[in-house]
Order: C-alpha cells, then sequence, then structure tokens
C-alpha cells in the first residue's frame, strides 16, 4: 500500500488540534488530523461554555494571557456568531470575602484591557430594584455586572474541522497514532482504525501532538521521547439543573475558598453551575463528577440563590480533565491556564511540536503560534499570513446582531418548522441549515423525528459532513437533545444510527 506524506500531521481533535490543522489547511499545507475518539470527545465538550477573559486570571497576574483572550472575544464572536453570543454576568458583592473597591478595580482593567469595542462594559446593580436579584437571598444588595460570551464548544471545534476539510485536510476520527518514528527526513507514523480494524502508515513532514489529556502518553508511548514539561491534570465537573430564574443573564459567585463558580442559563430549560477544580490522576477517559464535587458545587449556589440547590434537583453531570501546564502551583485552581509550545527537531530533523495547556478561548492564537513555529521547517506555511480572524467559520457568515432573525428567516422560509426548532437550527449551522433542509416541503420529507426536532434529515447530516457516528455523538456533542430527549426517545436515535 502507498504510503500517505502530508505536509502535517495533528494527532488530536479538541479544539487546539482542529484549530491548527484549519488554520495550517488555510495556508496551502496538506493536513491530516486524528482523532482517537470523536472530535471534541474529551476536554473540549466539557468546558464551562464560555469565551471569556478569565477575570479571576488576574488575580495571578496572567496579564498576557487575559489581554489576549479578551481580544480573542470579539474575533471569535464575529466568525461564529451562530454559536457564540454575547452574555452578561452578574458579580454580587459579598461581605467578608473580595472588598467592592478589588472587584471594581478588576473590572475596570477587565474592560480596558483588551480593546472591548462592542459588548458592553460594567455596571453597578441595585439587587433590590433589578429583577437578577429576585432569584438571590436578602442579603445581597450590591453586584456588578459585565460582559462575557457564551459558546457552544463541542460545535466549535466540530466548525474547525468542518473548514480545515473544506480546504483539503484529512479528518480521521476513532483512528489512534500508535507508533511515531523519525526516518529519512520525514515524521512515519502507524494509525490504527478503531472504526473498521486495520493499521496504516503515514509519512508526515512535521507531527503536532495536541493530545490534550494524553499529550504526555503520545510522547513517551508512541513517539518514545521524554516529554520537555510536566501535565497537571486538574478535574473541572459541572451539574444541570432545571431552570433557576427567568433572566437571560449569568452569575458569577464568589466562594469563601477563594474560588468562583458560574451560574449560567443552559438550553431554554435548564441551569449550568460549575466548576470545580481539584488534580486528577487517572486515566482521563474515565472522569466523572464525584458525589463530593455535586455537593461543593450544590451547597457553592445554594450560598446565594433563595432557593437551595441540592443533589436531588441535578438532572445531569459532566466532568473533564484540563490539560494544564504543571508551574508548579501549590492549588490546582492556581494552575496557569495558558499554552506551552514546545518543538523537538528542527531543520534536518522532522519537529515535533507538543501543545501544553491552553483554553477554548485562546485557541485560534496558539493555533498561530504552533504555525509560527514550524514554518521555517515547512516549505507551505512560508510567507503566508494568519487568515483566521477575518473568516467565518461554516455557517457563521450572518451579522453578529441577526442570530434570533436568522431564526425567524429559516422558519419564515421553512414555516412547516416549529420556530423552536428552526431557532436550534439556526444556532447550531447558522446559514448551513439550509442543506439539511433543502428540498423539504414539509416535516414528514425530513423523515422521522425523534424529539425535539431532531430528525432522520439532520442525523444523516451530521453522519455525512460532521464525523458523528453514534448517539452519543449526535445527542451530547453535535447537539445538547439528550436533555430535552427521554430515555426512550434517546434509546430510538441509537437503534436508528446503529451506536
Amino acid at each position: 500500500m502507498t504510503e500517505t506524506t502530508v505536509d502535517l500531521l495533528v494527532v488530536g481533535g479538541g479544539i487546539n488540534g482542529a484549530g491548527i490543522a484549519r488554520d495550517a489547511a488555510g495556508r496551502g499545507a496538506s493536513v491530516m488530523l486524528v482523532e482517537q475518539d470523536d472530535l471534541a470527545s474529551a476536554t473540549s465538550s466539557w468546558s464551562t461554555k464560555l469565551i471569556h477573559g478569565g477575570l479571576r486570571y488576574l488575580e495571578h497576574y496572567e496579564f498576557r494571557l487575559v489581554r489576549e483572550a479578551l481580544i480573542e472575544r470579539e474575533v471569535l464572536w464575529a466568525i461564529a456568531p451562530h454559536i457564540i453570543r454575547p452574555l452578561r454576568f452578574v458579580l454580587p458583592h459579598h461581605e467578608g470575602l473580595r472588598p467592592a473597591w478589588l472587584l471594581r478595580l478588576g473590572l475596570f482593567l477587565y474592560d480596558h484591557l483588551g480593546g472591548r469595542k462592542r459588548l458592553w462594559p460594567t455596571r453597578t446593580l441595585d439587587l433590590s430594584a433589578d429583577p437578577a436579584g429576585k432569584p438571590l437571598k436578602a442579603g445581597y444588595g450590591k453586584a456588578f455586572e459585565y460582559s462575557d460570551c457564551r459558546v457552544d464548544d463541542s460545535r466549535l471545534v466540530v466548525l474547525n474541522a468542518r473548514d480545515a476539510a473544506d480546504r483539503g485536510a484529512l479528518i480521521r476520527t476513532r483512528t489512534r497514532a500508535v507508533a511515531a518514528r523519525r526516518e529519512g527526513g520525514l515524521w512515519h507514523v502507524t494509525l490504527e482504525d478503531r472504526l473498521h480494524g486495520g493499521t496504516e502508515t503515514v509519512a508526515a513532514r512535521a507531527l503536532v501532538n495536541a493530545a490534550g489529556p494524553w499529550v504526555e502518553s503520545f510522547l513517551t508511548g508512541a513517539a518514545k521521547t521524554t516529554p520537555p514539561a510536566r501535565v497537571r491534570l486538574v478535574q473541572g465537573s459541572h451539574i444541570v439543573v432545571r431552570r433557576l430564574f427567568d433572566h437571560d443573564r449569568a452569575y458569577i459567585f464568589q466562594n469563601a475558598d477563594n474560588r468562583i463558580i458560574f451560574a449560567i442559563p443552559y438550553e431554554r430549560d435548564f441551569t449550568l453551575i460549575g466548576t470545580t477544580d481539584q488534580d486528577y490522576a487517572g486515566d482521563p477517559a474515565a472522569v466523572k463528577a464525584s458525589e463530593a464535587e455535586i455537593a461543593y458545587l450544590c451547597a457553592a449556589a445554594s450560598e446565594y440563590f433563595r432557593d437551595p440547590v441540592t443533589p436531588a434537583d441535578v438532572v445531569w453531570t459532566y466532568s473533564g480533565v484540563r490539560p494544564l501546564y504543571d508551574d508548579g502551583a501549590s492549588a490546582a485552581q492556581e494552575a496557569t491556564r495558558d499554552y506551552v509550545l514546545n518543538k523537538d527537531g528542527g531543520g534536518n530533523v522532522p519537529p515535533l511540536l507538543s501543545v501544553f495547556g491552553g483554553k477554548i478561548t485562546t485557541y485560534r492564537r496558539l493555533a498561530i503560534g504552533a504555525l509560527a513555529e514550524l514554518a521555517a521547517d515547512l516549505p507551505a506555511l512560508r510567507g503566508k499570513a494568519d487568515w483566521t480572524a477575518a473568516a467565518p467559520l461554516p455557517g457563521g457568515d450572518i451579522d453578529l446582531d441577526a442570530p434570533v432573525a436568522a431564526g425567524e428567516s429559516l422558519w419564515r422560509s421553512h414555516p412547516f418548522l416549529d420556530p423552536a426548532v428552526a431557532a436550534r437550527l439556526a444556532a447550531a449551522y447558522g446559514t448551513r441549515a439550509g442543506r439539511i433542509l433543502a428540498g423539504a416541503a414539509s416535516m414528514a420529507d425530513l423523515g422521522r423525528d425523534f424529539g425535539g426536532g431532531l430528525t432522520e434529515a439532520e442525523i444523516a447530516y451530521l453522519r455525512r459532513e460532521e464525523w458523528a457516528v453514534t448517539a452519543e455523538d449526535v445527542l451530547w456533542r453535535r447537539s445538547k437533545l439528550g436533555l430535552h430527549l427521554d430515555a426512550e426517545q434517546r434509546a430510538a436515535v441509537a437503534a436508528h444510527i446503529g451506536g
């Protein structure tokens, strides 16, 4: 069998790997991305669903990271307005914790450090008069309100991969890189097909290790090299409960242990609460929210909400492992969220670039930095300018102020759709929703409706164009319809897909 040769082989289908693949393919490099499971199946789908600067990182003096992230908020919003939306956050002042003057100072920096242009500035709230105070305990009188953005994290990954593929990249999910060796000026990487069986070898001029929580194990296992840095695995867990408040703003709550949690409107009918921060030593694929974490999040939320949140209220939990660069911080919440790029080789030795750490918000900047490291070794990248800040992600070619209008427009052009379903399709797919609905004049034309407006036509689209293989891919990563469908409906999806 002839060995495929590419300029760049990316190992890892999380946000960093997908972002690097997209950027490199757009610059004209031949790219292959391999992911051992589904796209965004680990850390990148278990975030707090935010595009944010990281207000609390200011306390750890990570000004460069915060500034970069603040700048990126509006860049990412502009290229993916269907899956990224502005969100206002309410920060109640808690007597005995951070003083009001410190919160004002931090928010002043937050407003001005990153060149905010379109997002609204900070303001002070009187919680006795503002609707944001209604679900809170009576003791909270003052709050500060500031801007960040929410994101559908796993769709952000998939859309980067989709755009990479549209620009020529080969995207291989359920494919594990099991061995990698340098020979003849190339990397020769053995790939194992976990879906159909069998192996193949691919040659690459450069190799990127963006394996997230597995970045070290790839180096010591497949690549047989010594890791240049340590990864600190930090578990972050979240709980989802029925909607706790009627308005569309989020809360950020301070805790006595100096940590913070968010309470965010989620999937119309729910509230997302998180996150925890604790060191993790197990298999990243086996992580799950512990009873202690669930109890911690319930107690932290109950410190603020008038109606207590209890473990019995929790309808879903999820947990992920953040692969942070180990900077020696004593506490998990103090470990840096900045990224580190390490290149081994170069010149006559084919390079291996490993990605340590990173945040969803800064993935695009990380990709630019990664390709800058590799440009001297890959002729296809030389002299090619950054381009991703101005190119919409698939479906994102709509006006920033038009996401709601996009749903209404889709409903008007397809009046057989339930308005809520039209809004969901527009929010998930943007202008590409028409690919799912092409030629349909009625719901019957879309095939069986499994619930929530999830039809056979949509599932076929997700399998054809977004690499969905199993019901979990469809219900929990390409969408969050798993929250809205009952057990019988979820089982019907699995039976239809065969996974």
